[in-house]
Order: structure tokens, then C-alpha cells, then sequence
């Protein structure tokens, strides 16, 4: 008896520590979580920083060029921004020794579609460069513009699906929001601490369009 005990025993431990042993694996195994932009500020506080941001009408796009923010700047060793934002928006993303991704997953939050190659991605600026430039950008130094188009500490810069982006354009809220319906909070927290944090203005419509949805939020 004590031995079909023993043997009940020392089987229910192999089983344990197989157990174990494949949650371990797992674990190690497991894919790696994705990240995403910085957090923006919460519903409550975009509200108070849209309601200290200058309303004026949108300005002039005379004199705009993409080239007068320089983009995609160096970050460190072969890195550029957008190479860092793909990498830190993706999941397991591999790069190459010129820190191109190579490989990877990216999950588009304006659309809910998920890509495997690099080349399906567009990194968003969250406040487009030619509408920062007609809500005030137009008077900043190359310096400031080129820290606006390479703002990896605000919300600024998402990687999402290429001709989502490329629909956005260069519209406000009031013309275009993300189509997936459970981002659209997100995304107006994000676009009120960016223009907030660089003292951009909003037009009377634009501003209309983000306090309606932050009411909801």
C-alpha cells in the first residue's frame, strides 16, 4: 500500500514539475508585449488645456514645407525616429545593423488592422506638420520645428496603416478622426497636450469637435 502511495506521489511531482516547467517555457517564449506612444493626459486635464488654447482662425499655408521640419532625425547610431517608433510600437521587431525593421508586427490603434512588414506602417505625426504650421509653427525657429517633427516624449508620434494616415492628411478633428471608434478619446487627449505643450492655437470648429468628444470621454 505505502508503495502505490509513493508512486502516486512521485508521479503527481513529475506532473508538477512539468508543470512548471512549461509555464517557465512559456513564459520565456511568450511574445513580447507592445508597446505604444507616451500615455497622454487624461480627459479631465485635456479639457482644462483646451480651454486655455488660444481659438483663432487657422492661418495661411503660404510658405509651408515639410522641409522646414526636418524629420526623421538621427536618434542614436544608425536609429532614426521613425526606425525608434517602430520598434518601440511594434512587437518583436528585429532590425538590422542599419536599424531598419526588418521584421515584427504592428497593430494600427486608428484602424484595428495589424501589418507584418515595416513598409504597411506610416509613423502619424498626431498634429500634422502642415497644421501645426497654420496654428502657429509658421514662426518658429528650424530648431523648434524639427524638435515638433521628432517628438518622442509627447503623444505626437503613432505607427498606424499607411493609407489610414495618408486619408488623415493634414486634417483637424473637426474633418477627420481616427474610423476606430474606441481610439477617438485617445487620439483628442493626445492632439490637446501636443498643441497645449507647443502653444499651437485651434480654430472655433476644430475646438468645438474636441470638446464634444472629450465630453464623452
Amino acid at each position: 500500500m505505502s508503495g502505490v502511495y509513493a508512486r502516486r506521489m512521485s508521479r503527481a511531482g513529475v506532473l508538477a514539475a512539468t508543470a512548471a516547467l512549461a509555464a517557465a517555457t512559456t513564459l520565456l517564449t511568450a511574445p513580447t508585449a507592445q508597446a505604444a506612444m507616451p500615455t497622454p493626459v487624461s480627459a479631465a486635464t485635456a479639457r482644462t488645456y483646451l480651454s486655455q488654447l488660444t481659438v483663432q482662425a487657422e492661418g495661411s499655408s503660404t510658405g509651408y514645407s515639410r522641409d522646414l521640419f526636418p524629420h526623421w532625425i538621427t536618434q542614436s547610431g544608425a536609429c532614426n525616429t521613425r526606425e525608434v517608433v517602430l520598434k518601440r510600437d511594434g512587437s518583436n521587431v528585429q532590425q538590422d545593423s542599419s536599424c531598419a525593421a526588418v521584421s515584427g508586427t504592428w497593430y494600427s490603434e486608428y484602424d484595428g488592422a495589424t501589418w507584418s512588414a515595416a513598409s504597411d506602417v506610416d509613423i502619424d505625426h498626431m498634429v500634422p506638420l502642415s497644421e501645426a504650421w497654420k496654428s502657429g509653427a509658421n514662426s518658429w525657429s528650424t530648431a523648434q520645428r524639427q524638435a515638433f517633427a521628432n517628438d518622442l516624449t509627447r503623444p505626437q508620434l503613432i505607427a498606424v496603416t499607411d493609407n489610414v494616415n495618408q486619408s488623415k492628411g493634414d486634417k483637424d478633428p473637426a474633418v477627420w478622426m481616427p474610423p476606430r471608434a474606441a481610439y477617438k478619446c485617445t487620439y483628442v487627449r493626445a492632439w490637446v497636450q501636443v498643441k497645449y505643450y507647443y502653444n499651437l492655437k485651434v480654430d472655433s470648429a476644430e475646438k468645438s469637435a474636441l470638446q464634444s468628444t472629450l465630453n464623452g470621454c
